[in-house]
């Protein structure tokens, strides 16, 4: 990845427009991109390298943003003395997923929430530890070589959709209740009685706090700010990763998660026992 190809993934990532100083503690901290002499990218660096790619950021009060939301300029847009160093459309979106399913970008959801940006965005989920899971789970993802256990898109807002509802069961969040019925947890007998709903069950608000706090100890997580096709783009990495609790477009789904899920939502319509 070039420096300026890193600079673009940085503030998708963020989501809003940051310093020079910002983006070199983020990129010293992370692999994106490493100088050949293995010293610290500094921030009058990221000044050079914005200056030479008008066409991709700007800057304001000290302040850099990206050209365009997504990070992808027109071609048309791109002046052809510069033509030869851009990516194409093509190269930036795997760029960009590249960003999003590296392992080394995952961190913990505590130390990381507080930066999950309110703009549209795609977000991935992994366990650290299989081992905390049932043998049945486990196995799957031995045979399935990776830790990926959800990878969603918030339309709108990655900060409601994929912090407040998937994580901390503020909403209707589908992964967090694929993940309670995986770890045992059923919702209230007769919850749904008399509801428009009969689908989107919850758990009790003891059991709900309990769940994030195995959320908080036991996942890691990732995003990128991104707008463009999102649905496309998470059915493609569904089909690719088979994620452990995704269902929908899952060519991989498992009947285990089905199950238990159906068994919540029968306890919370109140459905008699077969």
């Amino acid at each position: 990845m070039t420096l300026h190809e890193a600079i673009q993934q940085v503030l998708l990532k963020a989501g809003k427009a940051l310093t020079t100083s910002e983006m070199a503690d983020v990129l010293n901290g992370n692999s994106w991109y490493s100088k050949k002499d293995g010293s610290e990218i500094k921030s009058s660096q990221i000044d050079a390298r914005v200056k030479n790619y008008p066409h991709l950021f700007n800057k304001t009060n000290g302040q850099i943003s990206l050209k365009s939301k997504t990070g992808i300029v027109p071609k048309k847009a791109i002046p052809k003395q510069k033509q030869v160093s851009v990516t194409s459309i093509g190269k930036d979106l795997t760029l960009m997923m590249k960003v999003l399913m590296n392992e080394k970008n995952f961190k913990a959801i505590k130390s990381s929430e507080s930066n999950i940006p309110d703009v549209p965005g795609m977000y991935c989920i992994r366990i650290k530890d299989p081992k905390k899971l049932d043998t049945v789970f486990l196995n799957v993802l031995a045979e399935r070589k990776h830790t990926i256990i959800y990878i969603g898109i918030a339309s709108k807002s990655l900060q409601e959709r994929f912090l407040k509802q998937e994580l901390r069961a503020k909403g209707h969040g589908t992964f967090f209740r694929s993940l309670g019925a995986v770890l045992g947890y059923v919702p209230e007998e007769g919850s749904l009685i008399g509801k428009s709903n009969q689908e989107n069950y919850k758990f009790s608000s003891k059991n709900e706090q309990e769940i994030i706090d195995w959320i908080d100890e036991n996942l890691i997580i990732n995003w990128v700010s991104f707008s463009e096709n999102l649905n496309a783009i998470e059915s493609d990495l569904i089909k690719q990763y088979l994620p452990l609790l995704n269902i929908a477009g899952n060519p991989g789904v498992l009947n285990n998660v089905r199950v238990l899920r159906n068994k919540c939502k029968e306890i919370a319509r109140g459905e008699p026992k077969a």
